[in-house]
């Protein structure tokens, strides 16, 4: 797993109607979210995918409330095997690894989120206002993407962790978020420069609302479904960046997360073990299912929501 995994963004975009999407409820008694949960539900793949999304949150959410974030620990039981007590067995230290394992999850997955909304609303706002006005502004935006694109993540996140303190993962979340952003900005730009050709958009001008309004009143929302679908993508990107920091030692090993999990298994020869191999295995499957929940939430979102793609 590598922390340098290459972001990615949607290839689906917003529907061509030439007109702002209807209002919520006008020809429908459901509103979109209902509608949106109905088709979701009706894709095999979909379904596989909220279910294992909804039931990870679930866990990693309100796990930590019901079995609390202190775990005891006895070192004279260290790597003890799986029992009746203890399913997936205790760690180096006589940790149980079930308990580490439903509390080390919310630390990934508040990171994740953070990270990809930072990356969503920065993309959004300087990709259409890049699109709107073009001009230097516009150059200005591409050659500062070009630049951030040219250097590895991990490099720029090893380089701000040498002169600054990542204790806190929020704070590791929000560098993610802020280094995260170019490429789905270079796409909302691409959608912008399209949509702000519609009538409705010509209509807006003529009115004279004022390019606010346009932007963010007008040509946004008409993006919604594609910046949905990518803000999924960010989620995905930003674990996979903060999971592969910590298994490579680039973060402080402070708290528990899965990532440290991995770290902690590698680091202290837990493969070689066969009562410890749940210590590294379980973190790892829980990511492998995350990601597989996302991208298969992803894909039936595209399906759903582009009639192009859905019509195949």
């Amino acid at each position: 797993m590598s922390a340098d995994a290459p972001p990615a963004t949607a290839t689906t975009a917003p529907a061509d109607t030439g007109a702002p999407a209807p209002a919520a409820g006008r020809s429908s008694g459901t509103g979109p979210l209902r509608r949106l949960l109905n088709e979701l539900t009706r894709s095999a793949s979909g379904f596989l995918g909220l279910c294992l999304v909804v039931a990870i949150l679930l866990l990693s959410l309100i796990g930590p409330l019901v079995v609390g974030t202190d775990v005891p620990g006895d070192a004279s039981r260290a790597w003890e095997g799986p029992s009746s007590r203890h399913w997936l067995g205790l760690e180096g230290t006589g940790k149980d690894t079930l308990h580490l394992l439903v509390i080390g999850g919310r630390t990934v997955l508040l990171v994740g989120f953070l990270a990809a909304g930072i990356t969503t609303v920065i993309a959004v706002a300087i990709g259409s206002l890049a699109g709107y006005f073009g001009g230097r502004f516009d150059a200005a935006m591409l050659q500062l993407t070009d630049i951030v694109m040219t250097v590895p993540q991990i490099v720029l996140l090893a380089v701000v962790g040498a002169f600054y303190n990542l204790d806190s993962p929020m704070l590791l979340g929000i560098i993610i978020g802020v280094l995260s952003w170019p490429v789905l900005m270079r796409s909302i730009r691409a959608q912008v420069l399209s949509l702000k050709e519609r009538e409705f958009v010509e209509a807006a001008q003529l009115l004279d609302v004022g390019w606010v309004r346009i932007v963010f009143g007008e040509i946004v929302p008409n993006m919604a479904s594609y910046i949905l679908i990518n803000f999924i993508i960010a989620v995905t990107n930003a674990i996979y960046a903060m999971v592969g920091l910590y298994l490579l030692g680039l973060a402080p090993q402070k708290g528990t997360n899965w990532g440290i999990m991995i770290n902690d298994a590698w680091t202290k020869g837990a493969m070689f073990n066969p009562d410890a191999m749940p210590y590294i295995v379980a973190p790892v499957t829980m990511i492998v299912l995350l990601q597989l929940g996302l991208i298969l939430l992803t894909r039936t979102l595209e399906e759903i929501l582009n009639p192009r793609l859905r019509d195949r």
